[in-house]
């Protein structure tokens, strides 16, 4: 048994809780409560509030996850090289994996209101994991210091997530080709008009 193999099954570890949960949310959203994420893990309840207090804050270290699984999966699909249109089309495959991630459409199900204030947060852990994995795509286009050294390139991280995220939060259009076609295209052309003064970088 690998050490990596041991640490997922083991019900007192976090790599474990947090998988339970993620496996969770994919069918019940915000629902899932302590007492199912300690009937998946084999442990207590009183063990998970001792270390995290809440369902709420699992549920958002499962969200933390998996959004930074969907930057992974999209850079192993459709890899930035870098340019204005590799990292737009890049950009445009995170949205649709998120886009069609069961969690999405199950927390749009369960948490209405949860979901209609994803649209437009301002700050939280999400939305700081979002930012800066954009702003790690988007270094090269400024080689002298990537986008702390270039003040206009450093406020397209932010204006990036506010355009992609209707298009990655909209799970009713998953099944609808025409629709999601329609999503992806408008987006990709948002982020190259975005992003065109950097468009000569290599």
């Amino acid at each position: 048994m690998s050490p990596g193999f041991s640490y997922l099954h083991d019900p007192h570890s976090t790599g474990h809780v947090i998988a339970a949960v993620r496996t969770l949310m994919r069918t019940d959203g915000l629902n899932v409560s302590l007492a199912a994420i300690a009937r998946s893990c084999g442990t207590s309840r009183n063990f998970l509030y001792s270390n995290w207090k809440s369902a709420t804050t699992l549920h958002l270290l499962a969200l933390r996850t998996e959004l930074a699984h969907a930057f992974d999966q999209a850079q192993r699909t459709c890899p930035s090289d870098g340019t204005v249109t590799g990292i737009a089309h890049h950009l445009t495959e995170v949205a649709r994996i998120i886009r069609r991630h069961p969690t999405t459409a199950a927390i749009a199900r369960s948490s209405p209101s949860a979901f209609t204030t994803a649209h437009s947060v301002i700050e939280g852990p999400l939305v700081r994991v979002a930012t800066e994995r954009i702003s790690d795509l988007l270094h090269p286009l400024s080689p002298h210091g990537g986008i702390w050294g270039d003040a206009a390139l450093n406020t397209r991280p932010w204006k990036i997530l506010w355009i992609a995220r209707p298009t990655a939060l909209c799970p009713e259009a998953v099944g609808n080709q025409a629709w999601e076609d329609t999503l992806d295209s408008v987006l990709a052309q948002l982020l190259q008009d975005l992003l065109a003064p950097w468009s000569a970088s290599p």
